[in-house]
């Protein structure tokens, strides 16, 4: 299985602010969509980085308060790194573990065609491990 598969479920776009959004409005914007992270956008198109609840956080912690104000620019991840949809889910479990990483924009042919969570790769795991499960119990059932 690859990552085109957990995008195939998924449903909707992804979610993105521009660099000079406030902090303020971000955190409102992963409440109100239920989601940990929001990829910051280049105004001429490009991931500029990625910003997630551990920033805020981490940001909170640095600066206080006054944080709400600043730009998304100010505490996002810059370095982002990215998959695509044609990674394996092996291979995005590994990378996601090693790098503590809980989202990964999948990036084809230089275009963003989505973006995956720790919690999306687990929910497949977890599908196609009782789809193989159902098969054993078949095959014993048969033979």
């Amino acid at each position: 299985m690859n990552v085109a598969t957990i995008l195939k479920d998924k449903r909707g776009g992804v979610i993105s602010v521009r660099p000079g959004d406030s902090i303020e409005a971000v955190c409102q914007l992963l409440a109100d969509k239920g989601i940990g992270a929001v990829l910051v956008m280049r105004p001429e198109g490009g991931i500029a980085g990625i910003l997630s609840e551990r920033d805020v956080v981490r940001g909170l912690a640095m600066i206080g308060a006054d944080l709400l104000q600043q730009g998304a620019d100010t505490i996002m991840t810059k370095n982002v790194m990215v998959c695509s949809s044609q990674d394996t889910i092996e291979d995005i479990m590994h990378l996601m573990t090693k790098r503590r990483i809980r989202h990964l924009p999948v990036v084809d042919d230089g275009h963003l065609t989505g973006m995956i969570s720790i919690g999306d790769v687990v929910k497949r795991r977890i599908a196609d491990t009782e789809l193989e499960a159902e098969a054993l119990r078949q095959y014993i059932a048969t033979g």
